[in-house]
């Protein structure tokens, strides 16, 4: 088996596990630009103790490399547990992140997250970089 085989895409206007990539389509060279991640931007997702995203992940492919390059991993680390019980605490973590990036070349954002009950899912974007 492979990680391929158990992990979901989806377009995330429909389903609310894939994570959202929100990022310019074009970028000049070397200059910062914001990456905005999150689950269940059109259709909300849990965030209780019992059903939450664990993490999201950022990686950047670019067109002329054979590998991938880990940019970030946002963990959302509480979802309201407590002594007191589930969904008892005093915080909540949602799951959104960001990251500044600058590029070199054009090729492709991809992003994971983790869902505690529905497991793995992606997706990506492609990002022109212009000299």
């Amino acid at each position: 088996m492979k990680i391929a085989d158990v992990i979901q895409s989806a377009d995330w206007k429909t389903e609310k596990h894939a994570p959202v990539i929100e990022a310019p389509e074009k970028v000049k060279a070397g200059e910062n630009f914001t990456v905005d991640l999150c689950v269940g931007k059109e259709i909300a997702h849990p965030n209780t103790t019992e059903h939450n995203i664990r993490w999201i992940k950022l990686y950047f492919k670019p067109d002329n490399g054979k590998f991938v390059y880990e940019i970030g991993t946002f963990e959302f680390n509480v979802h309201g547990e407590s002594v007191d019980g589930a969904n008892q605490g005093p915080v909540y973590t949602a799951p959104v992140a960001k990251a500044v990036v600058k590029l070199s070349s054009s090729g492709t954002l991809l992003a994971t997250s983790y869902c505690n009950i529905h497991g793995l899912w992606e997706s990506s974007r492609i990002i022109a970089v212009e000299s």
